[in-house]
């Protein structure tokens, strides 16, 4: 018995106000650019059934405006929340690397044995993101998603949909306001197309 197919579109926010810097949970809005990001990638897209927002504000306020937009119901999920960067947030790199040059370093290197300092935990972050999205793909079966979220949440899905160990997550690159869709057909997901 076959499945119906079941699409869904990820698209990571745009650029949030105070450029590029370790925001995890901190709540920062888009920025003008960010704003435009988002909207020049989805110009003229709009086949979705439903939306899906992480509720942090640089991604739900996006998602909310188009829903009105495109007359689409949007729904808000905290499961889909960025990792949280503990003591590193609302830093950038530079400084990160200035003060603590060897704890940036073994976390890229190895990110499961050395969070950021008081951070989420990579292991509880793929364990937050699996719930989240065998939700998402049950609740939604036969439909055709999008799902607004971020950097690592994108990361982590697709991670899992290839079967990636957790360490080598951050190899991938998901730059500001790419889009990624995943097709999952006769319960087999598949990537079809990254960072669009």
């Amino acid at each position: 018995m076959s499945h119906p197919v079941t699409t869904i579109d990820l698209i990571r926010h745009g650029m949030p106000e105070g450029g590029p810097r370790y925001r995890g949970w901190l709540d920062d809005p888009l920025s003008e650019e960010g704003w435009l990001q988002m909207s020049q990638a989805l110009e003229g897209e709009q086949p979705w059934d439903q939306i899906i927002s992480s509720s942090l504000i640089r991604c739900a306020s996006f998602a909310q405006q188009l829903g009105e937009k495109i007359a689409r119901p949007v729904l808000l999920e905290e499961g889909f929340r960025e990792i949280s960067f503990g003591a590193w947030e609302g830093r950038t790199a530079a400084e990160i690397f200035t003060e603590t040059p060897e704890a940036i370093s073994r976390f890229w290197r190895d990110p499961v044995n050395f969070p950021p300092p008081d951070g989420e935990a990579l292991d509880q972050f793929a364990q937050r993101i699996n719930n989240a999205w065998s939700d998402l793909t049950t609740r939604y079966s036969g439909q055709h998603i999008l799902l607004v979220s971020h950097g690592g949440v994108i990361r982590m899905i697709i991670g899992q949909v290839l079967g990636m160990p957790l360490n080598n997550l951050f190899r991938l690159e998901v730059p500001m306001a790419a889009i990624s869709q995943i097709r999952i057909e006769d319960g087999l997901p598949r990537l079809v197309f990254h960072a669009k």
